[in-house]
């Protein structure tokens, strides 16, 4: 059914679902508004607090961090402002801190959010989200392979309410690529997955194989057993005798 549906070239694209998503030139995107979860990595800077000052934790996966100190906070589900309110309140107890924002939490690596470009592309799989991605950098780091049906790639945002439809429309990635028509190259979110089908020939090319292979196995199985190999040599993977 997956290759029929690709040979009839039956997509779910909307072209007014591209309202879903925000241009870069939109969007001033911070660490801010970054949602912290296992296993990223967090960086403290306090100038104030030597001990403190540029110490780094990996999120555990039960959500929290602990500094020598100021001891345990469960940072995960928070914004790394948030994560700094936390940690100065505490450690205003304990040492004397100077300014409005004595304690700063900074994302020294990103592990937990991702977008994914899936399909016909050299590098598929998941890609690390930091706020930034777009489509145009994420399939210039995937790669469209030959295969690629390149004017109708797919850019989806799920839906986690089961009454409402995923978003989706299409990019053309040859006027992107080869003309710089970059009006379709939105940001993506956590979650988002770029999908470049195969064009007809190659999801045709794909339904055969699918057919032919299992055939083609049975029957050099039922070679073997026709022909069986000898003690004195072994046989060609393909089936066509053997070599001493």
């Amino acid at each position: 059914p997956r290759s029929i549906t690709l040979v009839a070239g039956c997509f779910s694209s909307n072209p007014e679902n591209i309202q879903a998503f925000a241009k870069p030139y939109e969007v001033n995107v911070t660490t801010d508004k970054y949602i912290l979860q296992p296993p990223d990595e967090i960086e403290i800077h306090c100038k104030d607090v030597p001990e403190l000052n540029m110490q780094r934790e990996k999120i555990r996966p039960d959500g929290k961090v602990t500094f020598e100190r100021l001891g345990e906070f469960e940072v995960a589900g928070r914004t790394p402002r948030e994560a700094a309110i936390l940690m100065r309140e505490r450690a205003t107890k304990l040492y004397s801190l100077v300014g409005d924002d004595p304690v700063d939490v900074r994302i020294a690596v990103y592990s937990s959010h991702f977008v994914y470009v899936l399909g016909q592309v050299t590098r598929p799989g998941p890609r690390l989200y930091t706020g930034r991605e777009g489509v145009f950098n994420s399939l210039a780091e995937a790669q469209p392979n030959p295969l690629a049906w390149k004017q109708r790639v797919q850019v989806i945002r799920p839906s986690s309410d089961e009454n409402e439809a995923a978003k989706v429309f299409e990019v053309d990635w040859d006027k992107m690529a080869a003309h710089g028509d970059l009006r379709k190259d939105v940001l993506l979110q956590d979650g988002d997955i770029i999908y470049v089908p195969p064009t007809i020939l190659a999801a045709i090319g794909m339904v055969l194989e699918e057919f032919i292979t299992p055939v083609a196995r049975a029957f050099y199985g039922w070679y073997l057993v026709q022909n069986p190999p000898t003690s004195t040599g072994s046989y060609y993977p393909t089936g066509g005798g053997y070599y001493q």
